[in-house]
């Protein structure tokens, strides 16, 4: 579930998803506004495997587990750290 697996197809997988979801919070966004970005940019670049919400949802709490993410007056907002 977390990485792909024989039923979880790569795009699928929480990481990639989450992954994608990391790159475009470039600035701070609501979940909904995230969650919409999120669908146009798999749409754009080719990704079909169908994505509902509750799997973007357990996507950020994986995020949110690796401290890559946090949420601040309701905006979802990427934690970057110094290498």
């Amino acid at each position: 579930m977390i990485l792909p697996t024989k039923g979880i197809a790569p795009q699928r997988s929480l990481l990639a998803v989450g992954a994608q979801t990391v790159q475009l919070l470039e600035e701070p966004l609501t979940v909904s506004q995230a969650w919409v970005r999120l669908k146009n940019w798999r749409n754009t670049n080719g990704h079909t495997a169908p994505i509902p919400f509750w799997w973007f949802a357990l996507a950020l709490d994986t995020l949110y587990a690796l401290g890559l993410v946090k949420i601040e007056q309701e905006l979802l907002t990427r934690v970057d750290r110094d290498a």
